[in-house]
C-alpha cells in the first residue's frame, strides 16, 4: 500500500482510494475497456461515480461482461429485464444508450475504425498532464471529442462526461501535486 498522500476525492472512501490507486489515471488502451469506461460514465450523469463504482460488478453482469458484441444484441426484452435489476442504475435512456453504443462500437470496427485507436487519436496517443491544482470539468478536447462521439450516434457524452471519462482512462494525467499517483506517472514518463 502506498503513503497514501492520494488525490483529495479519494481519501475518505475505501472502494474510491482503490479505485484511484490502481485505475483513475493509468493509460487504457484496451478498446474493450474503453468502451466500458465511456459506457459506465454515461450512467454516472447526474450521480456521484462512487455509486456506478459500487454497482460495477452488478452493471458487468446485467451487461454480458460489456461484451460489445453481446451488447449489440439486446433487444426490447433485454431493456425491460435490466429496467427490473435493482443492481444497476435503471434509467432507460442510459440503458439504451448503452445498447446503441454496443451498437456504434460494433459498426466503427466495421468500417476498420478500432476504438482505441479512435480514443487515443485526438493527442495523438500522448498522455496529456493537468496542473495538478486546477479542477477541470471540461476541456477544448473534452469538447471535439464529445462532438466526435455524438456525431457517430452515441449518447451521454457531453464534454464533461467525456472529460471525466478522459481522466478516468489515463488520455488526461489529472492527480494532484502532491498524490503519490502523479510523481509515479511522472517516472514511467522519464
Amino acid at each position: 500500500m502506498p503513503d497514501h498522500r492520494g488525490c483529495t476525492w479519494a481519501n475518505d472512501d475505501p472502494l474510491m482510494r482503490a479505485y484511484h490507486d490502481d485505475e483513475w489515471g493509468v493509460p487504457q488502451h484496451d478498446s474493450r475497456m474503453l468502451w466500458e469506461m465511456l459506457m459506465l460514465e454515461g450512467f454516472q450523469a447526474g450521480l456521484s461515480w462512487s455509486i456506478v463504482l459500487r454497482k460495477r460488478n452488478a452493471f458487468r453482469t446485467a451487461f454480458a461482461g460489456f461484451d460489445p458484441a453481446a451488447v449489440a444484441r439486446f433487444g426490447r426484452r433485454d431493456v425491460t429485464r435490466l429496467l427490473g435489476n435493482p443492481g444497476i442504475i435503471r434509467a432507460r435512456a442510459k440503458i439504451e444508450a448503452t445498447i446503441e453504443g454496443a451498437r456504434i462500437y460494433g459498426a466503427m470496427g466495421d468500417r476498420g475504425e478500432e476504438f482505441g485507436e479512435f480514443c487515443w487519436s485526438f493527442t495523438a496517443g500522448r498522455v496529456l498532464r493537468g496542473d495538478g491544482r486546477t479542477r477541470i470539468v471540461s476541456s477544448p478536447l473534452s469538447e471535439r471529442i464529445s462532438k466526435e462521439l455524438k456525431r457517430r450516434g452515441f449518447k451521454f457524452v457531453g464534454p464533461t462526461i467525456v472529460y471525466a471519462w478522459m481522466q478516468a482512462v489515463g488520455i488526461v494525467d489529472d492527480h494532484q501535486l502532491g498524490c503519490w499517483r502523479r510523481a509515479k506517472s511522472l517516472r514511467l514518463r522519464t
